[in-house]
């Protein structure tokens, strides 16, 4: 065979072969494309720890080994607004603060009631949630509001506004004071006869009437004694976290969402403007 044929059959073979390769598909199509950028944004997605004391239900409790609970439905709503993964670690109240101050955790969610001595120790986002006190007695007990608490042994949970609310009145570490290491305890010394009363929040005692009818207890408002609070998601002093939380918080507030978790919980309505006009 002629050298110049040879030659001219070799390229004709390269010409094809090139062609080929140029009509099959791209390595990555834009489906595939997206589903890769899919994978990397979660791998790259920020694991938080949060902190929690897994005894005030509604708000957080354990079932069947699980934490759940409003605050437990209401932070992953705001994860997910934020874009970070996370992880909930049941501490206890005492220890919550203990490990959010020195970084064991990077927030903390637990009904945990923003005060003026709180905020020189630690960082919130705006309130998420309005609570008053109640008290919760045995039905027939001659305790009719929080003065009638005077001469009475009181249930509250250590280092609450529970705790300061009944010290407030009658006195701060008065012997009849009982604290316990939650409200469930708290109860618990109720039933026993330990105490008299228990001062907590107002969803808490309104969660026990409705799933413990039997117990034959009631629950008591006292707005002249026990004034509004908010709860809020806490963080250390200083936490770059909290703005980017509170930013996320106000838009979980702002779409509906929110309003979607605590019908879920409360079976109410929520006044949301209160909550967008609380400082």
């Amino acid at each position: 065979m002629k050298k110049s044929l040879w030659l001219g059959l070799v390229l004709l073979l390269m010409t094809i072969l090139l062609a080929a390769c140029g009509s099959g598909q791209p390595a990555d199509t834009d489906e595939q494309a997206g589903e890769n950028n899919s994978e990397t944004e979660a791998a790259e997605k920020q694991k938080l720890i949060v902190g929690t004391e897994a005894a005030f239900a509604p708000f957080e409790f354990l079932d069947k080994g699980e934490i759940v609970g409003f605050d437990i439905d209401l932070l992953a709503a705001v994860m997910e607004e934020a874009g970070f993964e996370h992880e909930v670690r049941n501490l206890g109240w005492d220890p919550l603060f203990v490990a959010v101050q020195n970084g064991e955790v990077d927030l903390a969610i637990s009904g945990i009631t923003i005060t003026d001595d709180r905020l020189e120790s630690y960082d919130f986002t705006r309130p998420y949630y309005e609570s008053t006190h109640m008290i919760l007695v045995p039905e027939g007990s001659d305790i009719k509001s929080a003065t009638d608490l005077v001469g009475k042994k009181v249930g509250v949970q250590n280092g609450t506004t529970g705790q300061f609310a009944v010290e407030k009145i009658l006195g701060e570490n008065h012997p009849d004071i009982l604290k316990y290491e939650s409200s469930a305890v708290a109860i618990m010394a109720l039933k026993n006869g330990d105490v008299e009363a228990v001062v907590t929040d107002n969803a808490v005692v309104n969660e026990y009437l409705k799933n413990n009818p039997n117990d034959n207890f009631v629950g008591l408002e006292d707005p002249e004694n026990f004034e509004s609070e908010f709860y809020g998601i806490m963080f250390p002093k200083g936490s770059e976290l909290t703005e980017i939380f509170n930013e996320a918080l106000t838009t979980v507030i702002e779409n509906g969402t929110y309003a979607e978790i605590y019908e879920k919980w409360f079976g109410t309505t929520p006044d949301v403007e209160t909550l967008l006009n609380a400082e």
